[in-house]
């Protein structure tokens, strides 16, 4: 089988190529390293089941389509985190719409599945708990975050248009906070930023009160939730949240991190940012029942796997403590956006 993996250069994305590798498939790999990296999948030079085309999906995909015809189309490309869509606003909603477009036209050519990764993000500051995929979801279209909330739920409106009058089929993953190696080091989002200052002695920076609270997958778990998903018979045209339904509060992640690095380095707190969602869960019942999935690592094990791989490039960056422990855009504080 061969698989077209768009975004496969970031952190879920690598994830997924190593598993479609591993069953024996082909993987070409399109990406244009706007916030994916090279060094994901540098383990990969010499592969022969394996391509990476360096290109935009919102532009001429000619060599991508001189690798296929492909067998399915995996859609994994947009930035991703509160600092990139921030640098990137335009960027971040055309990808997931002149991008979703394009790749749909691939999948439609080829006649195979295609399987959009959009993100909780499309719930908003939700007032349903934990959110269903029925959730109509709370998102402002005009503020900070609305290049990617707005982008996401425009792309899965065009997933599902090209499913209705196209019959192409697509499947729609929203991927919940999903953390582990290949994180970039100046991502932002909670884990990472967490898991970078205590490596280097703190201290730990906290967005509000610390009491929001978050979901969070080991990356492996959510690999295998979008394979499956993907390789489902008869599931065109359906929503599936993937994600992990225990629930902390981001103070209480800060400590779990603390223990896991063995250390004891003070905790501050900054101001919240704006339209930082206060609850975030998934009710994951409909992967359970028709996907027979549900995350099966460990927060504390999936914390210690994330950072020795944090640890090895910290060492291989020579920063130094104080510029490893500064935090990163405030924005970005304990934002429950999906690595890629």
């Amino acid at each position: 089988m061969r698989a077209l993996v768009a975004g496969g250069a970031g952190m879920i994305g690598s994830h997924l190529v190593d598993a479609l590798l591993a069953r024996g498939d082909e993987v070409v790999v399109v990406d244009n390293l706007i916030t994916g990296r090279r060094r994901n999948l540098a383990h990969l030079a010499g592969n022969a089941r394996f391509r990476l085309v360096v290109a935009d999906v919102r532009g001429d995909l000619a060599a991508t389509r001189a690798a296929g015809p492909f067998d399915r189309v995996y859609h994994l490309a947009s930035p991703a985190s509160p600092r990139d869509f921030a640098r990137y606003p335009i960027e971040t909603l055309t990808t997931n719409a002149e991008g979703t477009r394009r790749l749909l036209e691939i999948a439609r050519a080829d006649g195979v599945r295609l399987l959009f990764a959009s993100t909780s993000e499309v719930y908003g500051d939700p007032q349903t708990h934990p959110q269903p995929e029925t959730y109509r979801g709370n998102v402002d279209p005009t503020g900070p975050r609305s290049p990617y909330d707005e982008g996401k739920r425009y792309g899965e409106s065009l997933c599902l248009a090209a499913w209705r009058a196209e019959g192409v089929d697509v499947r729609i993953a929203r991927l919940f906070n999903t953390y582990g190696p290949r994180s970039r080091l100046d991502d932002g989002r909670v884990v990472p930023n967490f898991c970078r200052q205590a490596l280097a002695g703190g201290p730990l920076t906290l967005y509000g009160d610390g009491a929001q609270t978050r979901s969070l997958a080991y990356v492996a778990d959510i690999v295998q939730g979008l394979i499956a998903l993907m390789e489902a018979n008869g599931l065109a045209g359906e929503t599936f949240n993937l994600g992990c339904p225990d629930e902390l509060t981001v103070r209480e992640l800060a400590e779990r991190v603390q223990a896991a690095a063995g250390c004891r380095c003070e905790i501050v707190t900054l101001p919240l940012p704006p339209d930082d969602p206060v609850r975030r869960c998934p009710d994951i019942a409909r992967a359970r029942r028709l996907l027979g999935w549900a995350p099966r690592t460990g927060l504390d094990e999936g914390l210690r796997l994330t950072l020795a791989a944090m640890a090895a490039e910290m060492c291989s960056h020579l920063l130094s403590p104080s510029q490893l422990a500064e935090p990163i855009a405030a924005a970005a504080g304990s934002g429950d956006h999906t690595a890629r």
